[in-house]
């Protein structure tokens, strides 16, 4: 019994001093191996902003020439020449068609020549009147003839008068033969070739649309234009466009509210006018259009992808001095542009998470991501 109860002293004894060398061995690791430091979340952010706040509507328009001639001919005859390209761009005033002038040419001679006829018989008449008038006074004439030749002269001279008109008419239709552009346009495909004949302001010669500057054709729901008109009021009212797929805003003006809403629709149209200075509007085309409808005072908005949502309501990751995000609560309204209305739970200034939220809680550090776009 004694040798056992030593045996036992001894294992416990051993025991103990095997704790103690392990204890001794992991020491160093200890001090050697810091405890590690916190795990950030890399998160993007932007922030609340308080301001005016102008709501937009985007809708979809077309391009429409600012104006569009249908060419004709003031006078009849045949076509001559073309001296513009299908397709290309014309001056204002640049001589696009001529009519063969010959025969105008030949009424404006014959209009001369009977102008010089009626003027040589008028100087004749006048000098006959003249020499009537003292031998009427001593009786060598007949009154009836002395008035015989003052109506006369007054005949020639009403001819004068009328060749006159003649010629001015020959000449114009004369200067018609040349048809000049009326605007900076594009020209369409010829309607009328050389060699055909042409009527007087009926046959159709081509067509020009006038694009710089050029319209901006859309609609919108009449529940809009209260808040429309009251934009317009306050001033030019801006209007952008995109094409599709592009990135460019193409940067218009609010020209034109019609005066009817359409009520098979119910919607009302408007134009917008577009310099198009480089040409990147063509007839036709779609754009997506976006304009200010109403302007809210002094509200605080953040970007749509900071607001998340929650069985409890709509909330956003605020992150703090410290480098910390807490779950805010807030009450959304409107939106526009991109960013939403925050009507209640911020107040303007506060950081707001945009990326990265599906690895946030309350309570998170997170270091913030430089934004390079």
């Amino acid at each position: 019994m004694p040798q056992q109860h030593s045996w036992k002293k001894f294992a416990v004894l051993a025991v103990l001093l095997a704790a103690i060398a392990a204890a001794v061995h992991l020491l160093p690791l200890r001090r050697t191996h810091p405890l590690a430091p916190v795990r950030t979340v890399p998160v993007k952010v932007a922030v609340a902003q308080r301001g005016d706040f102008d709501l937009s509507l985007k809708v979809i328009g077309s391009a429409q020439a600012y104006s569009t001639v249908t060419v004709q001919s003031r006078v009849s005859g045949q076509l001559a020449a073309l001296s513009f390209k299908p397709g290309g761009r014309v001056r204002q005033g640049q001589t696009i068609i001529r009519i063969d002038p010959s025969l105008l040419q030949s009424q404006l001679d014959e209009a001369l020549g009977s102008l010089a006829k009626d003027r040589a018989q008028l100087v004749n008449a006048q000098a006959l009147l003249r020499r009537y008038a003292p031998l009427l006074r001593q009786g060598y004439v007949a009154k009836s003839d002395y008035d015989a030749a003052r109506a006369n002269a007054g005949l020639y001279a009403a001819a004068v008068k009328s060749d006159q008109a003649a010629v001015e008419l020959a000449r114009t239709q004369l200067g018609y033969a040349d048809i000049q552009a009326p605007v900076d346009s594009i020209a369409g495909a010829p309607l009328a070739y050389p060699g055909a004949q042409v009527s007087a302001n009926s046959t159709n010669l081509v067509v020009l649309n006038q694009v710089r500057p050029i319209y901006i054709t859309f609609a919108i729901p009449e529940s809009e234009l209260a808040g429309l008109k009251a934009a317009y009021a306050r001033g030019p009212l801006p209007v952008l466009a995109r094409l599709a797929g592009g990135s460019t805003a193409l940067r218009a003006t609010l020209d034109f509210i019609n005066n009817t809403v359409d009520t098979s629709t119910g919607t009302i149209q408007l134009k917008a006018v577009y310099p198009n200075a480089d040409g990147q509007l063509t007839p036709g085309q779609f754009v997506e259009v976006t304009l200010p409808t109403a302007r809210l005072r002094q509200v605080v908005t953040v970007p749509v992808v900071a607001l998340q949502n929650s069985p409890t309501g709509s909330f956003v990751f605020v992150v703090d001095a410290a480098g910390t995000v807490r779950q805010r609560m807030v009450t959304a309204g409107v939106s526009s542009g991109g960013r939403v209305v925050i009507s209640k739970g911020l107040s303007g200034g506060e950081q707001v998470v945009t990326e990265g939220q599906l690895l946030l809680v309350d309570g998170t550090h997170v270091h913030i991501l430089a934004d390079h776009g």
